[in-house]
């Protein structure tokens, strides 16, 4: 029996769209969610909101290894000219480096917090070194860059839903899974 096709690793595609579609939802859920409205709720969603930036930062993190190994997965096509070939690269680019920046922001929050944050309650942060004036600092430039990379998301995906109607190059099935495929 022929064992290979049940043991092979899957293609780097099939990794960055688990990534990808593994991230949005929990992208949207800290856009939405706030530590502050999690807190009212009580510490079932507290370590629920904790379990997903643990989640979100790991998958982002892995992203950004796949990035800087391999390079971006994606190019411009044939159909893509004009100011959408130039900005199609720099838009992906920035998108990878911010999420990092996020990433990097929210291990600062920890390093600088007072007390020892967790992520998920599995893994600590960072070791709290009481620098409440910094943390307050890191805090706002994290919340900054976050949204910050929100509104590039939002750009990023109307900009594949533009090209996907406008050009009819089929841009939304790069990173669809095949199962909606049919529907697009």
């Amino acid at each position: 029996m022929n064992t290979s096709r049940y043991l092979r690793t899957p293609s780097r595609r099939t990794v960055l769209k688990i990534l990808h579609w593994g991230i949005v939802p929990l992208f949207f859920w800290f856009v939405l969610v706030q530590p502050r409205d999690v807190m009212r709720w009580g510490t079932f969603w507290v370590d629920l909101h904790s379990v997903f930036g643990l989640v979100f930062v790991s998958g982002t993190l892995m992203w950004f290894t796949l990035y800087l190994r391999k390079g971006l997965a994606s190019r411009p096509g044939p159909k893509l000219q004009g100011w959408a070939r130039k900005v199609h690269r720099p838009l992906h680019i920035t998108l990878m480096w911010g999420l990092f920046g996020v990433a990097v922001t929210g291990f600062l929050l920890g390093l600088t917090s007072s007390v020892q944050l967790w992520a998920g309650d599995i893994v600590p942060i960072a070791y709290p070194m009481g620098w409440p004036k910094l943390n307050d600092l890191v805090g706002i430039v994290h919340s900054i860059e976050f949204y910050t990379i929100a509104v590039l998301a939002i750009a990023h995906a109307g900009f594949h839903i533009w090209r996907h109607i406008k050009l009819r190059d089929n841009a939304l099935r790069i990173m669809a899974p095949k199962v909606f495929h049919r529907y697009l």
